[in-house]
């Protein structure tokens, strides 16, 4: 039996781990000379070892009959399926889930910066990367990536990504370079999302760094909880809803929703208890500002109300999903993976299982796949 056993799952969360040319013959060839590749070439033993892994279960089936087993123990680059798409698809089968979405890892770190050019090429690159490793399988979603320092060229690169076939788009979860996400400059950009139907989604990392790395000097160093250096640690852990709170608070209390009633988005892999007062701290702020700000007047609905109506949040394996659904309903929590990575562990649904006990299997049908339906399609699965 797969790994859903009876249930329909949707994943919300997973990502290909791209080797060094994963760009290479998808971007402007004027820019690919300008790639950052230096973190790429320092991993060459890691991707060597891997690809060499892959061809081996390719070419030998107990090899293969191995790492499935190892389904998900494997992680990283070693894992089945992490960037070979055939052996994704045979991931999908043995998890039993219906659709994931898939973002990349590391190829943005390739062209992020304040290069314009380098920025949107790189971005259309990958966004073209994307699409074709999910191309094989409609159970694959592709999310593709769009900077908004720029409002002429997201539109233009939100529209080709769109039109090429993401499932969503993901956004940094900061200004917009000098402007607020709401500018009206940007209103193109939101348009394209919203008349394609087309959800825009927020991920850890796309706020930049979480933490004041002052706060680590503290003469007690420590490792983070995967073992490496500098990940995330647990003061990191506290800071990393800070970013999304800010950014969806202000698409909320700056009226987008109200512009464009159709306009989706979801926030992946930052947590969601925090949700839950998050939510009450809209409406107060709603309430104590409306009198000295305009906007805030002209808001159609509660904040916490647009909260329910546009947004879904993946909580983290082991945080009181049940708890949160009794606290703010079901609609707003989506089930992830993260795979291949390891921060979703090796048995995420037993551990959201085990915080959903008191739940009942409509408001279990939601969290597992109809809120990710919702916010894919809006409408309920």
């Amino acid at each position: 039996m797969a790994y859903a056993g009876q249930r329909t799952i949707l994943d919300a969360d997973s990502h290909v781990m791209e080797l060094a040319d994963f760009l290479d013959g998808f971007i402007d060839p004027a820019q690919r000379d300008r790639l950052r590749r230096k973190g790429m070439e320092a991993l060459k033993p890691v991707l060597e070892g891997a690809t060499a892994r892959a061809a081996d279960r390719r070419a030998d089936p107990t090899k293969a009959a191995e790492a499935e087993e190892r389904l998900l123990l494997d992680k990283g680059w070693q894992a089945m399926g992490a960037f070979d798409p055939a052996e994704r698809s045979r991931v999908l089968d043995l998890l039993g889930f219906e659709g994931q979405l898939v973002f990349a890892t590391f190829a943005t770190a390739m062209f992020s910066g304040r290069d314009p050019d380098r920025l949107y090429a790189g971005s259309a690159a990958q966004n073209r990367a994307m699409v074709n490793f999910c191309a094989g399988d409609q159970r694959l979603l592709p999310v593709g990536f769009v900077p908004l320092v720029d409002p002429e060229r997201a539109v233009a690169l939100a529209e080709e990504a769109v039109r090429d076939g993401c499932a969503a788009i993901m956004v940094p979860s900061t200004a917009a370079g000098e402007r607020a996400p709401t500018h009206p400059d940007l209103d193109g950009f939101w348009d394209v999302l919203s008349r394609a139907n087309v959800p825009f989604v927020l991920h850890v990392g796309g706020g930049g760094r979480l933490l004041d790395p002052a706060f680590h000097n503290n003469d007690m160093p420590v490792t983070d909880h995967l073992g490496g250096g500098e990940n995330i640690r647990s003061k990191d852990y506290l800071a990393i809803h800070h970013s999304p709170e800010v950014f969806l608070g202000t698409l909320i209390l700056d009226g987008l929703f109200d512009r464009f009633p159709a306009l989706r988005g979801g926030c992946i892999e930052q947590g969601a208890g925090w949700v839950v007062s998050w939510m009450h701290h809209l409406d107060h702020a709603h309430r104590a500002f409306r009198r000295t700000e305009e906007p805030l007047r002209r808001l159609e609905a509660e904040p916490s109300e647009y909260v329910r109506r546009h947004l879904k949040f993946t909580p983290f394996p082991g945080e009181p999903v049940g708890w949160m659904i009794e606290q703010v309903g079901p609609e707003l929590f989506m089930f992830s993976t993260d795979y291949p990575h390891p921060e979703g562990g090796r048995d995420p649904l037993a551990k959201f299982e085990e915080t959903l006990t008191e739940t009942s299997e409509a408001d279990k049908g939601r969290f597992y796949s109809g809120n990710m339906n919702e916010l894919l399609t809006a409408s309920s699965a």
